[in-house]
């Protein structure tokens, strides 16, 4: 196959990571009754003096915190001498050689240790997902008492790394549920947990950061980080506030040496709240779908859009068939609030969608061509587990001269390479087919299959197209559209390029 290859002209500034936002969990677990927690909004009286003890916060609530025995039971065949499996040993000793059946398996136990929070009176117990994720048996202890409770699993939810247990028995000390949305940085919190196996333990330290993400520990991050210290056997335990009110589950520590150096997570007690209340009430996390690509919104960005800041979800493609794109919902569309709550950036856009059931309407707040709009979305329920994205798919293919252009040479998208890539036949452009790795382009984030769909939101249907709009382009920036397949995934996103700076 002959492809006719053209220079592209100088462009191109650093593209978001878009994703496919707002998966669904799915846990198929027994209905329990719904439980009754204490709930307690108020924010803490941060002009108070600072006490000489946080003993009466610990005596409140030390009661509530378990520690967590899970089991793995594991079978496994006895080690044999390698030299029976080899056939010329066989021959010799035949049917001596033991075969490799299950009567010949052995079970051997596998345990871990955690902690949790009872949140009800009649034994609902927060606990993160790790701590009893593959467990066959899941044991309870309370503190200051002998007995252990074995523990139901009533639910499990991966992509918030929270779980929900529940024990049988009754008037437990159950924990006061704070709303983590009022915390701020600065506010002293306390760290419970049975960290080592060593009995109880409580820490102090303040709220160092909030709306913690993108640590690849969790499907869905908000974490509260604070230098509490935590330790493994932390897992799973209460943070609290001074007033011995939850407002986090721990969850995860960055270290070096495998202990605390500082640096711990919490899965804030709202975000926990949601799940809890959806795995109580009938064993199923689902979470709101919108059908959209986000991507966040740079100074460039901001501006090519006219926008009177960075705040908001610009929606780089809509995918087909889904609620936003029956709603009317297009791509280069600003999303700055659902439901009159405020959207800072895409993540903050896939938190607010996650918690929101499907079937619900929502109202929609966006900026399209500098107006301002609100379209009603009735969010759905996107089938088949948590969405991943697998590594870039960069097939080989014929290069042609990059030039000073900037280094970028495009072609006509031909069938052949359609179907390689996997073009839908609604997308049409101009493929990028070279970029020179000390280009503009390059440092910007083009890659070699990114199919260029846009020149300032003038539609490009072929390399003639796309050198003819990047020719005619003014100004110190270009708005660029693309399309680009990565893993199973596709679809499209901006690019805001700089087209004042020289290539080198």
């Amino acid at each position: 196959m002959k492809l006719i290859y053209k220079p592209l002209c100088g462009l191109f500034a650093v593209a978001a990571v878009a994703v496919v936002i707002f998966s669904v969990s799915r846990i198929s677990w027994g209905r329990e009754g719904a439980p009754v927690f204490n709930i307690s909004a108020t924010p803490i009286n941060r002009d108070a003096r600072l006490g000489t003890s946080f003993a009466p916060i610990v005596k409140k609530v030390a009661p509530s915190v378990v520690n967590i025995y899970s089991t793995r039971f594991i079978k496994e065949r006895p080690i044999m001498n390698p030299l029976l499996n080899d056939p010329f040993f066989r021959q010799f000793f035949g049917d001596q050689v033991p075969p490799e059946s299950d009567e010949h398996q052995r079970t051997r136990k596998e345990q871990s240790l955690g902690s949790g929070v009872i949140v009800s009176p009649d034994g609902y117990i927060l606990t993160a997902n790790h701590v009893v994720a593959d467990a066959d048996e899941v044991k309870v202890s309370i503190a200051d008492s002998k007995k252990e409770y074995t523990a139901k699993i009533i639910g499990k939810d991966r992509a918030t790394d929270i779980a929900v247990l529940k024990i049988q028995a009754n008037n437990l000390p159950a924990v006061t549920l704070a709303d983590s949305d009022q915390l701020e940085v600065g506010d002293i919190v306390l760290a419970l947990g049975n960290p080592f196996g060593v009995g109880q333990t409580v820490t102090s330290g303040i709220v160092s950061a909030l709306g913690r993400s993108g640590l690849g520990f969790n499907g869905y991050e908000d974490f509260i980080q604070t230098d509490a210290a935590i330790n493994p056997g932390n897992s799973g335990g209460a943070l609290v506030d001074v007033e011995g009110r939850l407002v986090g589950i721990n969850t995860a520590i960055i270290s070096r040496s495998g202990g605390n150096q500082g640096i711990g997570f919490a899965v804030p007690i709202n975000m926990a709240r949601n799940v809890l209340e959806r795995l109580a009430s009938g064993g199923v996390v689902m979470r709101g779908y919108l059908g959209i690509i986000p991507q966040d919104i740079d100074a460039d960005l901001a501006k090519q859009f006219d926008l009177p800041d960075q705040n908001g979800a610009l929606v780089g493609d809509v995918l087909p068939d889904a609620p936003a794109a029956k709603a009317g919902l297009k791509s280069g569309d600003v999303i700055v609030a659902i439901n009159d709550k405020l959207i800072e950036d895409a993540h903050t856009l896939q938190l607010t969608v996650s918690q929101i059931s499907p079937g619900t309407s929502v109202a929609v707040k966006i900026i399209r061509d500098g107006l301002n709009k609100t379209v009603n979305v009735t969010l759905a329920e996107l089938p088949g587990g948590d969405s991943s994205v697998g590594d870039q798919d960069n097939s080989d293919s014929d290069t042609g001269v990059a030039d000073a252009l900037d280094g970028v040479t495009v072609a006509d998208l031909e069938p052949e390479v359609r179907d390689q890539l996997r073009v839908p036949a609604s997308v049409n452009g101009a493929l990028v087919t070279d970029v020179s790795s000390d280009s503009n382009s390059a440092e910007a984030g083009l890659q070699p299959n990114d199919l260029i769909v846009e020149i300032n939101r003038q539609p490009v249907a072929s390399a003639d197209d796309a050198v003819r709009l990047c020719k005619a382009a003014r100004g110190e920036h270009i708005l660029v559209k693309i399309w680009r397949r990565n893993g199973s995934f596709a679809g499209t996103r901006y690019l805001s390029v700089d087209n004042t700076k020289r290539a080198k």
